[in-house]
């Protein structure tokens, strides 16, 4: 339980200091206007109060992801908590912090847009349309599984369900922000809080020993650790709980409603350290609830004890009847809430691509409609081979993001490091795992560590080189 503790403590603390280092190192400006207020429009630049936005924000990013991510991570033992605390802290924070606040600076941009300003046209194209992609599958993913759910629940025609999700998400992807998602998120937020503080408060109170990182105990627990090693694995496994590239797509959402800069740090770095919090606290319950990580992987292997029975076992079990509900709700509603908002994202990311207003509800329609088009005829495609490249797809997001807050800080004439090495860390994770992957190239473990660590330092050295030619011209400009 120690480790658990300061793991929180962390953090937190990481929150309060180093939250303040990368604000102070962004330049966040209270006195400049934002895009809510110069581009306000009444449908998607609308100003919000930031409690709010910050529920809405952490609603958007999480969904199951903390969740399922986390359960699925603690199979590998107490290393995972490691992993959350530095992943969150000096990578997913300060990506979500600089993709919120790239936006806000850019007029609310879409984050292809502003990967385009820094990285140039090419990254720009294959942005838009591979964050597009990923947005849409999101979306569809988080349509069938919330109806399958739910067909077991009340037996409804899956197909009904899925119709009607699709209604609801139509909906909420056309009218104004704050008339649907505005007044509804935040209590979804809150409740998704309010079921990992219950469960963390039950771990406390009811006895239960949650393992310590001790010598003994930093090792690889998977049932099949030659297939499954430590590295790259967990790093991909646990995405939305340390850091994930699908938040950059829904942080525009809310740096369209803020209403000053000083609010960045709580809406968008704050976010992402609540949802460690979670994190860690579902990845704790998962490795004790079922008396052990060896159990958990037992467990686990049967036939229909996937994560979200995880989640209705503990929640049942811990919380009693609101555990239940809880559970319904995590299962179902965060999914589809989540599901929404990538379909909007995907609509304004669309929209600004093509310099398209959407003021208007024609000129969403125009957009919308289209895309539901192709959302509904992808889930009638199986994804069980598609949706294995999505833990890949998501981590190599974050990377690019990552690579272009770092070069807005060269651009800027400030220190870059505390974005460039974090970004250098995540292209070898990102590399060594579609080299050693059986949807990758499969090659050995022995050929494809090298071969990460090499792109990682062939990428940084690249960002170096260009970094020295924009300082340079910069040094020359000013001596003109």
């Amino acid at each position: 339980m120690v480790t658990f503790f300061i793991c929180i403590a962390a953090l937190i603390l990481g929150y309060v200091v180093y939250g303040k280092f990368v604000e102070r190192k962004f330049g966040a400006d209270s006195e400049k206007t934002t895009p809510a207020i110069s581009k306000e429009d009444g449908v998607d630049f609308v100003p919000m109060n930031w409690k709010k936005i910050f529920l809405i924000q952490f609603l958007n990013i999480a969904g199951l992801g903390p969740i399922f991510g986390a359960i699925a991570g603690a199979l590998w033992g107490p290393v995972a908590f490691i992993w959350i605390v530095i992943g969150c802290i000096f990578a997913g924070a300060v990506h979500d912090y600089f993709s919120g606040m790239l936006s806000v600076r850019h007029g609310g941009a879409s984050i292809p847009e502003v990967v385009g300003k820094y990285l140039g046209p090419a990254f720009k194209n294959f942005m838009r349309v591979f964050s597009v992609v990923l947005l849409v599958l999101v979306g569809v993913v988080f349509i069938k599984g919330p109806a399958s759910i739910l067909n077991g629940l009340t037996g409804f025609n899956v197909s009904i369900l899925v119709g009607a999700i699709f209604l609801y998400y139509l909906l909420a992807t056309m009218i104004p922000i704050d008339k649907l998602i505005g007044k509804i998120y935040p209590i979804f937020g809150l409740c998704l809080l309010i079921m990992a503080f219950g469960i963390a408060g039950a771990l406390i109170f009811g006895g239960y020993q949650i393992p310590e990182l001790v010598p003994s105990n930093i090792m690889n627990f998977h049932a099949s650790p030659g297939k499954y090693p430590i590295y790259p694995l967990l790093f991909i496994t646990i995405a939305c709980g340390a850091i994930s590239g699908f938040h950059s797509t829904q942080s525009p959402l809310m740096a369209r409603c803020m209403t000053n800069e000083k609010q960045g740090r709580k809406i968008f770095y704050g976010t992402m350290i609540a949802e460690g919090i979670v994190a860690m606290i579902w990845a704790a319950a998962a490795m004790t609830f079922f008396g052990g990580i060896r159990e958990l992987g037992e467990t686990m292997s049967q036939p229909g004890h996937n994560a979200a029975w995880v989640v209705n076992e503990i929640c049942n079990s811990l919380l009693g009847k609101i555990g239940g509900l809880l559970a319904v709700f995590g299962v179902v509603a965060a999914p589809i809430t989540s599901g929404d908002t990538a379909f909007r994202s995907a609509r304004l990311t669309i929209a600004d691509s093509l310099n398209f207003s959407q003021k208007s509800l024609g000129k969403r329609l125009l957009i919308t409609l289209p895309l539901f088009a192709v959302g509904f005829l992808l889930t009638q495609v199986n994804f069980a081979i598609i949706w294995r490249y999505f833990g890949w797809a998501n981590q190599t997001l974050a990377t690019v993001v990552l690579w272009t807050a770092a070069m807005y800080m060269v651009h800027k004439g400030r220190s870059h490091w505390f974005i460039s090495l974090p970004a250098t860390f995540m292209t070898a994770v990102i590399t060594t795992y579609i080299l050693i992957a059986p949807e990758g190239f499969g090659i050995s473990q022995s050929m494809a560590y090298p071969l990460g660590i090499f792109t990682a330092l062939a990428s940084l050295g690249a960002f170096l080189f260009v970094a020295y030619k924009k300082s340079q011209a910069k040094v020359k400009l000013e001596h003109q």
